[in-house]
């Protein structure tokens, strides 16, 4: 029998998955002995991500692949490591106090966190439509638990449910659309499929098309743009809102990355066929979107309705295919990720162990009771809306430069003034905070570790917006 020797690996440039998959182990068996008190939990938790994301650095002379090249460590996928470790750090840091008050005693959930995180990593460093599709799976199994990890909550459970039967729906599409393009190309290999469009050894045109309009479907859900995004505002609200952070930042920006590298990748060369569908989708995303999040009264709506509008803003860049475009997706989920932490800090601080206290209207008069919060939740809204100096601006600036060196410039103009229509709501928020005298009493749980990731995320947001040219000069590379 002939012997087929093993694919290559590189365990220096598997260190981080390597990492946080032993660490979630420790994690679930350091759980038998934790009792009520998960706080040696969340500390071997953050160890585990301090060491994922310091041994990202590990590995020299990029790009480095593993499994026969369905796995590359190149500077795209570093950087956004950097950004998976970072979130899933923060998400932990609200859990801290969030978690005993509203009686989440799961050891799991530290767990869960890692793995998915784990999940983020493949799905940003796969090069192979087969890794791709493990990587969704982690991410979406791990969520699906973590949405749903308030047992005793109607809300937690309903979302959790809805979550998984979309989720496994929209698993359907991508499969089938994966198996569309490997019929058409023979390989399920990123760089393989290119290579065959390129030199016209494609069995089926029809196939190939098909396939990408199903990849394109499949990875809608994944990253909740319109006509695709029905999930996410229940699940937004029903999940805790650390997780809901977490959801929002991490396994989006994998998807993204997933997202990016596919159409990036493969399917350049046929860009003028999915480029209009594409382009359709990033605008009724952008307008829904906005408009959607105009009518809510719930914060965590609110937010689930903002963040179709940046998928929109993100699909620009995708649409681009660019040189700047992989960096300015980096650069702006970076940004995202400061900005969407410290507001679900401020958001948790509002909770009782009874009620998140999620109306909007809990806001009015938040600037005569709690000034230096209202500050932070006024710098928060006002970079979301993409307003200088903040990180959000530049963010966007970046996104709209990759699509009009490519002469997309109608399409910048209609995400322009969506994004004018965005600062309609966010200003809302800012105006109940200082104009408007409080409907009810509440009293703000201000706990130090929430306070530190707001703060955290305050300095993140003014120094990527006043000083960007770090994080840009490590994005471009």
């Amino acid at each position: 029998m002939e012997h087929i020797p093993a694919p290559a690996i590189d365990f220096i440039s598997l260190a981080p998955a390597l990492f946080l998959s032993v660490f979630g182990m420790l994690v679930l068996f350091l759980d038998l002995f934790a009792g009520k008190n998960k706080n040696l939990l969340v500390l071997a938790s953050l160890v585990g991500l301090i060491l994922a994301g310091f041994s990202v650095f590990g590995q020299v002379n990029l790009p480095v692949s593993s499994f026969g090249g369905s796995y590359v460590v190149d500077h795209l996928s570093v950087f956004f490591t950097l950004i998976f470790t970072f979130s899933s750090a923060l998400a932990i840091l609200l859990s801290l106090e969030y978690n005993p008050q509203h009686g989440i005693r799961a050891g799991e959930y530290y767990a869960l966190i890692l793995f998915c995180t784990v999940g983020m990593i493949m799905l940003a460093c796969a090069t192979d439509m087969i890794m791709t599709f493990l990587g969704i799976e982690v991410v979406s199994i791990c969520l699906y638990v973590l949405a749903g990890i308030r047992r005793d909550d109607p809300k937690s459970n309903e979302s959790a449910l809805k979550y998984f039967l979309l989720g496994a729906f929209a698993t359907g599409f991508l499969v089938y659309g994966m198996t569309l393009v490997y019929g058409a190309t023979g390989t399920t290999k990123l760089a393989g499929i290119a290579e065959a469009i390129h030199t016209g050894q494609t069995n089926s045109d029809t196939l190939l098309l098909l396939g990408s309009v199903l990849l394109i479907i499949g990875f809608g859900f994944k990253v909740a743009s319109v006509p695709f995004h029905m999930w996410a505002p229940d699940v937004y609200e029903g999940a805790p809102s650390p997780v809901t952070a977490f959801m929002a930042v991490g396994p989006k920006a994998a998807s993204l990355v997933a997202f990016y590298r596919v159409f990036g990748t493969a399917l350049p060369e046929i860009g003028t066929s999915w480029d209009t569908l594409l382009m359709a989708v990033a605008v009724i995303t952008m307008v829904i979107g906005n408009f959607g999040a105009i009518v809510q009264t719930n914060i965590k709506r609110l937010l689930a309705y903002s963040s179709i509008s940046h998928v929109g803003y993100l699909l620009v860049a995708i649409i681009a295919r660019n040189s700047l475009a992989g960096s300015a997706i980096a650069y702006y989920m970076m940004a995202y990720a400061f900005m969407i932490f410290g507001t679900f800090g401020i958001i948790i601080m509002f909770g009782d162990k009874d009620s998140e206290n999620l109306e909007i209207s809990n806001f009015a008069g938040l600037g005569l009771k709690q000034p230096a919060i209202a500050i932070c939740m006024t710098i928060f809204m006002l970079s979301l809306g993409g307003m200088p100096p903040f990180a959000g601006f530049v963010a966007k600036f970046y996104i709209f430069s990759a699509a009009i060196k490519e002469g997309y410039v109608i399409l910048v103009v209609i995400a322009v003034l969506n994004s004018v229509v965005a600062l309609y709501y966010y200003l809302r928020i800012i105006v109940l905070m200082y104009m408007k005298d409080a409907e009810r009493e509440l009293e703000l749980t201000v706990g130090p570790v929430t306070m530190a990731v707001v703060a955290i995320a305050v300095f993140g947001t003014i120094e990527m917006g006043i000083f960007p040219d770090p994080i840009l000069q490590l994005t471009q590379q």
